[in-house]
């Protein structure tokens, strides 16, 4: 997969596309070391490398299927499509501050996802209950905006535990702060992105 944003900025500099995720509006800025997973890991020669952007209960990225990734010929594999799904929806979840594990996913195909054309796909959180999260995701054509594929999810939020281990593995930390300010809950996470936003003359 070609992610369109970072090939845009791309000067052929191997190591300067950020490692699988970047924080968008609403989250405190973080890092997670470069990793192999099948979708987002930068690691992996034969993954995806999906780049995604994550947000306060949201999650996106946008790129180009290549032949590698291919079904029927010209169109992309719907086993790859579901993944693209299943990781937006999932890394939703980072953006709540909610970690977790895909208990359940249901995909419609709308339109075949032609090999080498540009879409953006999406998820975000529909319900939290418990350990329980809910999700829905979409992926759409760039250019006409036509919807393509839509899903639903149900994750198994990690315990606090779990969620501290995860975070350990992967390298995963919010910058500038300290380890006693990680953020610990949802709201915590917008609170630090708040505090470094820029802020006028009178404070406000």
């Amino acid at each position: 997969m070609v992610d369109r944003l970072a090939a845009a900025g791309s000067d052929g500099a191997a190591g300067r596309r950020p490692a699988g995720a970047v924080p968008g509006p609403g989250i405190a800025p973080f890092e997670i070391a470069p990793h192999h997973c099948f979708a987002c890991g930068t690691l992996n020669a034969n993954g995806l490398r999906m780049l995604i952007h994550v947000e306060a209960g949201r999650a996106w990225s946008e790129g180009a299927l290549d032949r590698r990734f291919e079904g029927w010929e010209g169109i992309a594999h719907g086993g790859i499509l579901c993944t693209i799904l299943d990781e937006v929806m999932a890394w939703a979840l980072v953006g709540a501050e909610n970690w977790g594990l895909t208990a359940r996913l249901a995909v419609d195909f709308r339109r075949p996802v032609e090999v080498g054309r540009a879409f953006r796909a999406d998820g975000w959180i529909t319900r939290s209950r418990r350990r329980l999260v809910d999700t829905a995701g979409r992926i759409v054509d760039v250019e006409t905006g036509t919807e393509l594929a839509t899903a639903e999810g149900i994750y198994v939020a990690a315990s606090r535990q779990r969620r501290d281990e995860l975070r350990a593995r992967y390298g995963f930390r919010y910058t500038g702060l300290s380890a006693a300010a990680q953020p610990e809950t949802p709201e915590m996470v917008a609170g630090a992105a708040r505090s470094r936003e820029p802020r006028g003359q009178d404070g406000s």
